[in-house]
């Protein structure tokens, strides 16, 4: 089941929506409407620990903070600690 959360500003008012896919391990922001997205995908390590494995940002988005915020939100539970293998820098 998808979970949204509000999060920052993407543009002039708009709110940052990221949406959470358990099923798929991964937080998503939609962009400019539905036809692009940001995605950030995660694996569990063990029971507690939280891989977040890659973040992708469509070109004509980065440089904004979208990664940033996708990389703040994690699942929950559980929530303890985190391993970043992405190599966003924003991410570590």
């Amino acid at each position: 089941m998808a979970h949204s959360a509000p999060l920052g500003l993407l543009e002039q008012g708009c709110p940052i929506q990221v949406e959470h896919d358990r099923k798929r391990r991964q937080f998503t922001v939609r962009l400019n409407g539905c036809h692009d997205k940001a995605v950030l995908l995660y694996e569990y390590v063990g029971k507690r620990i939280v891989d977040l494995q890659h973040t992708e940002v469509p070109d004509a988005y980065r440089g904004r903070g979208i990664a940033k915020h996708l990389a703040k939100v994690q699942p929950q539970p559980p929530r303890r600690a985190r391993c970043p293998s992405c190599c966003h820098p924003s991410c570590g």
